[in-house]
């Protein structure tokens, strides 16, 4: 049976870091679907300070409108987790499965910055306010647990991110993106920092005022926070348990 899976990167990637994973998932005779955030990968020269959250979130809404896609299995990597949230709960009906990649886990009116250190806010801030197109630039694929060749084919192919969806709030309703079908898929050799506050949310009987962990499961990759470069396989096969 053939399914249809959505993929949204995370910050400073574009649809280029699925490569292998769409491949795999093609020659199983699926339907893929990496969508390039506005402004990032080959959508690099649209990068501007107009580019918000509401961007990012509409980029993804519209592929799977203009696609006529259902029944989807949507895969959010990283800072995509905030799309992913918005997305599953804008259009539910649509989305067959939601798995969060390494992936941020916002409360309702929190932004991608809430749960990261304040060094951590003020460098990518003061980065942003230094830059021309407000963005902040890509830190060493090494952080993500890349090395060599891998490392390199990221290194030459991360672009900045743009600096306005990183303090943008989401709202959304917890019960209705919670009705969602959800994997979280913890990324733990070596786990990147920033996420570890939603590696911990994944697991709490409490967040989302108890509405997170029924209809959800919580699955880790002995991997770095790029698992589609760095342990495609494992991934590949995660997504097709989200899909049976």
């Amino acid at each position: 049976m053939s399914h249809n899976f959505v993929f949204v990167h995370g910050a400073w990637h574009g649809g280029w870091c699925w490569r292998r994973v769409t491949q795999a998932l093609q020659l199983d005779h699926h339907k893929v679907y990496p969508v390039t955030l506005t402004g990032l990968g080959e959508r690099a020269h649209l990068l501007s300070p107009s580019i918000n959250l509401d961007t990012h979130i509409d980029d993804v809404i519209s592929a799977i409108e203009v696609e006529e896609l259902s029944e989807v299995i949507l895969a959010v990597h990283s800072y995509a987790g905030m799309i992913g949230t918005a997305v599953a709960d804008r259009v539910p009906k649509r989305i067959k499965h939601l798995v969060y990649v390494d992936a941020v886990l916002p409360k309702p009116g929190e932004s991608w910055s809430s749960t990261q250190s304040a060094a951590t806010q003020q460098q990518r801030l003061t980065a942003a306010q230094a830059s021309t197109r407000f963005s902040f630039p890509p830190p060493d694929p090494e952080v993500f647990g890349l090395h060599d060749a891998d490392r390199e084919w990221v290194k030459r192919r991360q672009t900045p991110h743009p600096g306005n969806t990183y303090q943008a709030p989401l709202n959304f309703d917890m019960q209705r993106v919670a009705a969602v079908p959800r994997t979280y898929v913890s990324c733990t050799q070596p786990a990147l920092a920033t996420i570890d506050p939603s590696r911990l949310r994944a697991r709490d009987p409490k967040f989302w005022d108890g509405a997170w962990l029924p209809n959800s499961k919580f699955v880790e990759i002995q991997t770095g926070h790029d698992p589609m470069i760095s342990d495609p396989h494992a991934l590949t096969k995660i997504l097709l348990d989200c899909a049976a």
